[in-house]
């Protein structure tokens, strides 16, 4: 961590009342801010975005989603796999087709919130 310059006491003055201790308390566990991360990592991607706006609504067959956005199956499944690790997303075999839906189904609106922080002042 870089330090104030002590000789010149504006920094001190300025930050006089500030408890140093306190804010690194409600800094979150390690866990907890990978988990953080992976999840902004998870979102971070377009074609991710495209798929959780897809299951907005509710469930799809995993071919379903191949076809709306016209990529090659193992392009949507790394993507899917990328989700589901993220626990975005939950997945249900029936046979041999894979079901996916939103573990949230208010997070598109979460994400939409979080793009609008630029906005706010």
């Amino acid at each position: 961590m870089s330090g104030c310059n002590y000789e010149d006491n504006v920094c001190l003055e300025q930050y006089a009342n500030l408890n140093l201790n306190e804010l690194i308390k409600e800094i979150p566990s390690d866990n907890s801010l990978h988990e953080m991360s992976e999840i902004l990592k998870a979102i971070s991607d377009p074609l991710r975005l495209k798929i959780l706006y897809l299951l907005k609504n509710g469930e799809l067959c995993g071919c379903h989603i191949d076809s709306a956005l016209d990529k090659p199956q193992s392009t949507i499944s790394h993507h899917l796999t990328i989700l589901k690790k993220s626990k975005l997303v939950n997945w249900r075999k029936e046979g041999t087709w894979t079901h996916f839906s939103l573990v949230n189904p208010k997070l598109i609106e979460q994400i939409e919130n979080i793009t609008k922080i630029k906005e706010e002042k």
